[in-house]
């Protein structure tokens, strides 16, 4: 009996205090805030402060390293969030695609003209390969490579498509007017001769490729390149920063 006595002045005593508690809340939410003795536009700043710390917050897109510094031509297009290092070199119509990392810490990296390096891919090279072939990474002039690919110290000549998702192991070589199909895997010190379609993890010939077929190859590396051009055009010769600060200016109305 006492314990149900107890539990019922408890509630009484809650639902008393519920009303008061709101009015206490209402209160202080549209109470006016007390005046600022700085000037406005000043205070409208140090609001936005944090807001503008992580409009210009972002990856390094070229990372030098030691003597290193990474080479891109003036028409190549490299993505704002792609990242560059060391001893790479981007060669004239060329680009590399969101995501994308090249990094050229222990060896040169080398993308020719009018090749393409799609979304998330990685290129690598080692200091020295085990099969004593060239250990730097080459993809050659009108090159294809797929989204998700790896790459590492390997090379690859002109007018090749690599597949997505698929990855090539130290001193494997793909030769002129070659496929390898997506998701493949060329293990280390294979070759894929001119002409040939390989596939399959471990990669293995396929068939041979059509003339048709290898006159389409360029035609890919070409077709992504005129796409590059609708991205390099956002990208402006000079800092965007005054965008910025035109967007202060209107969300703060601060006089500059």
């Amino acid at each position: 009996m006492a314990a149900a006595s107890l539990s019922r002045l408890s509630r009484r005593a809650s639902a008393a205090a519920a009303p008061s508690l709101r009015r206490i809340l209402s209160s202080t939410a549209t109470a006016p805030a007390a005046p600022s003795s700085s000037p406005p536009h000043v205070a409208a700043a140090a609001a936005g402060a944090d807001r503008v710390r992580w409009d210009y917050r972002g990856q390094r897109q070229l990372v030098p390293l030691g003597q290193w510094l990474p080479k891109v031509a003036v028409d190549a297009y490299v993505a704002p969030d792609a990242v560059l290092a060391g001893q790479v070199t981007v060669h004239d119509g060329a680009s590399v695609w969101s995501g994308s990392v090249l990094r050229g810490d222990l060896n040169k990296i080398t993308l020719g003209f009018c090749a393409n390096v799609q979304e998330r891919s990685v290129l690598h090279a080692a200091w020295s390969a085990s099969t004593g072939l060239p250990a730097e990474t080459l993809v050659d002039r009108y090159v294809t490579v797929g989204a998700y690919c790896l790459l590492r110290s390997c090379t690859i000549e002109p007018e090749c498509i690599i597949g997505q998702h698929s990855i090539l192991m130290e001193g494997s070589l793909v030769e002129t007017n070659s496929v390898l199909e997506a998701g493949s895997v060329l293990a280390p010190g294979r070759r894929i001769p001119t002409g040939e379609l390989w596939a399959g993890n471990p990669a293995r010939f396929v068939r041979k490729l059509t003339n048709e077929e290898i006159m389409e190859i360029p035609k890919l590396a070409v077709a992504i390149n005129d796409l590059m051009q609708s991205h390099f055009s956002e990208f402006l010769p000079y800092s965007n920063a005054y965008l910025e600060v035109e967007k202060l200016k209107k969300s703060f109305s601060i006089p500059l």
